[in-house]
């Protein structure tokens, strides 16, 4: 390689840019003719605090825990699904439009409504599906990587005179 190219190397190594390990070196045209090397690169943060994200990843350590301390108290999941479907469906009429923004509103309720039961290590999985009652039925189905012992499932289904609402939240331990 030449010492031009090995230097770009040293500087791009010093401002944060290394090549990735699946980088090709290159060949391409440009608009003069000649021909230029490039190389992918992957830059990186030296530290946390520079990083735009407001969200921190939070790392936990080994427990060697095999269960659950505490698990997720299926009677008030399901009565936390009974008030929400009730207070956000129970006077309204089937609108398309409003059941699709309605279905992500009543999911990050009933999610947040979970969450502050402060159990721990468990994932939340919230599905919730509204549809118009025209006579006809419906049929759902999920299928998942499930441990028995430790993860659970509550659902609740509401109907009123032009709707019906099915609310199911997911716990996954978190090993």
């Amino acid at each position: 390689m030449s010492d031009q190219h090995l230097k770009s190397q040293r500087r791009e190594k010093r401002t944060g840019k290394l090549p990735s390990e699946g980088s090709h070196l290159v060949r391409s045209k440009d608009t003069a003719g000649r021909t230029k090397d490039s190389i992918s690169t992957v830059s990186y943060l030296d530290e946390l605090a520079h990083h735009d994200d407001a969200r921190m990843v939070i790392t936990m350590e080994n427990t060697y825990q095999l269960g659950p301390y505490k698990r997720i108290p299926i009677p008030a999941v399901t009565e936390i699904l009974k008030d929400v479907l009730t207070n956000y469906l129970q006077e309204e009429k089937y609108e398309v439009e409003w059941s699709q923004k309605m279905t992500k509103t009543i999911c990050e309720v009933i999610r947040a409504r979970v969450k502050e039961l402060m159990i721990p290590r468990y994932k939340i999985v919230v599905l919730v599906h509204i549809g118009q009652l025209t006579g006809q039925s419906m049929q759902v189905s999920s299928r998942c990587l499930w441990d028995a012992s430790n993860d659970t499932v509550a659902s609740y289904s509401f109907k009123n005179s032009s709707l019906f609402g099915l609310a199911t939240v997911y716990a996954v331990y978190f090993e």
